[in-house]
């Protein structure tokens, strides 16, 4: 029944322009001299109301079909690759049911069938004047089809482009909408996927990576430093019990990098285990370690004393003295 709504309209506007076309001259309920009137205009119903139903069955088709994938599940990514499908397809044939229906009503005038078949006698030149016109527009619409397609980005797909993190929230023909962290939209041409590199986060599964960097002193106890990442991990449902892993990434002269890799499910929860992380091993340090966080040494010597400073971490006897 909630189907059927969507075909009231057009059926009742259907059923008017039989009456107009078939019904007034026949049982003459009006004057001979407005038949064509009538015709005319119930000609023009019946197209619009046959384009009108045909889309209207397109699209409770689409909503039939795609009631069985829930993009709402954890692992929805057959969900959002149909989705994406029928989102384009379906914008193409409402197109292609318009441009038709209108052509038809076009037609029914015979000053604008003259001009069209002059058109028509011209059609190489007026396409090569119109394709230089449109070659945006129809590059862009093509870069649509590509995407339903090939795919590289799908609805709901998370990616990261021009330095902006969002997810991928509408896709249509000609351009493709991100919706950013901060509940901004980034619009971006359909063409911008094939002519220029961005990052997708979710093309084969939302599973992802995590890293925490944290930078301390060279005397802090990493086998300690490990055993609370492991701690933490275990203690939040953030985590997805996959990847953990603490591994010192560099050395340097004021103290060292280390780096806290773990995995969660998708990249939101990935983005909230990375804060709490941090945090928690920051609270680690400063709590257990306080030496161990990071320091500049200064080596300061009285006038005349012999010595020399070496990379601010002690001094050597004076070779001269």
């Amino acid at each position: 029944m909630k189907h059927f709504k969507r075909f009231i309209l057009p059926i009742l506007l259907l059923l008017i322009s039989i009456f107009l076309k078939y019904f007034i001259e026949k049982y003459d309920f009006t004057y001979e001299e407005s038949y064509p009137i009538f015709d005319t205009v119930g000609s023009i119903l019946m197209i619009v109301s046959i384009a009108w139903l045909l889309i209207s069955s397109l699209r409770t088709i689409k909503r039939i079909f795609l009631e069985r994938f829930n993009t709402a599940a954890e692992d929805n990514l057959r969900s959002r690759k149909f989705q994406t499908q029928f989102n384009i397809l379906e914008s193409v044939f409402i197109a292609l049911i318009i441009v038709i229906a209108i052509g038809a009503v076009l037609m029914l005038f015979d000053d604008v069938r003259k001009l069209g078949v002059s058109l028509f006698a011209s059609a190489g030149v007026a396409g090569i004047i119109v394709g230089f016109a449109a070659q945006k527009f129809i590059g862009a619409v093509i870069a649509g089809l590509q995407i339903a397609i090939t795919q590289p980005i799908r609805l709901d797909d998370v990616v990261v482009i021009e330095g902006e993190w969002g997810r991928i929230e509408e896709i249509t023909l000609t351009y493709v909408v991100v919706k950013i962290w901060d509940l901004r939209r980034l619009v971006v041409p359909s063409t911008y996927f094939f002519e220029k590199p961005f990052q997708n986060w979710t093309r084969t599964s939302a599973d992802i990576l995590g890293t925490v960097f944290i930078y301390t002193d060279y005397k802090v106890s990493f086998d300690a430093l490990r055993e609370e990442l492991t701690r933490v991990l275990e203690a939040t449902p953030l985590w997805d019990k996959k990847v953990n892993v603490l591994q010192v990434t560099d050395a340097k002269q004021n103290g060292v990098e280390v780096r806290a890799l773990m995995s969660a499910k998708d990249s939101p929860t990935a983005w909230d285990l990375r804060v709490h992380v941090r945090e928690k091993l920051i609270q680690f340090l400063q709590k257990n370690y306080p030496e161990s966080l990071p320091k500049t040494r200064i080596l300061v010597q009285s006038e005349g004393e012999p010595g020399v400073a070496i990379g601010g971490f002690g001094k050597v006897p004076d070779v001269n003295k």
